[in-house]
């Protein structure tokens, strides 16, 4: 399956790519939750979320296939 067919299979909503956006930044869980307003839980289910989504076993994984899929 190539890059682009994937990509048509993985959707992310806006706030799923605001913190792939922050993560890819460097962002850590507990300053994405300040910049967010949102809690500390919710970003740690949101990146749990988004690793099952990319099939990723870690955030470098993660943000390496959103920018090979063209999500970031």
């Amino acid at each position: 399956m190539t890059a682009l067919h994937e990509s048509r299979n993985i959707q992310l909503s806006k706030k799923e790519t605001r913190i792939l956006q922050l993560i890819a930044e460097g962002k850590t869980s507990p300053q994405i939750a300040d910049l967010m307003c949102l809690s500390l839980n919710t970003i740690k289910w949101y990146r749990k979320k988004l690793k099952s989504k990319l099939d990723a076993a870690n955030p470098a994984q993660m943000i390496r296939k959103a920018i090979e899929l063209g999500l970031l």
